[in-house]
């Protein structure tokens, strides 16, 4: 009767555990990628939205200068 060593059964989960932290990282990238895309497309509103306030006080500013 053969008997293993407790440390071969566990460099038999070794893949195991290497394929899922894989896993587990190119899920975290693909969410982190996600999010960066979502904040983009918001920031990229937010400052279109500020760019045309701001157009709009420096035209009526200019407009308050022409009036007097």
């Amino acid at each position: 009767m053969t008997t293993t060593s407790p440390w071969a059964d566990w460099l038999l989960y070794v893949p195991m555990i290497i394929n899922l932290f894989y896993l587990v990282v190119t899920v975290f990238g693909i969410y982190f990628a996600f999010k960066v895309i979502k904040f983009m497309n918001t920031k990229i509103r937010l400052d279109k939205e500020k760019n045309e306030k701001l157009n709009k006080l420096i035209a009526d500013l200019n407009q308050e200068k022409e009036v007097k």
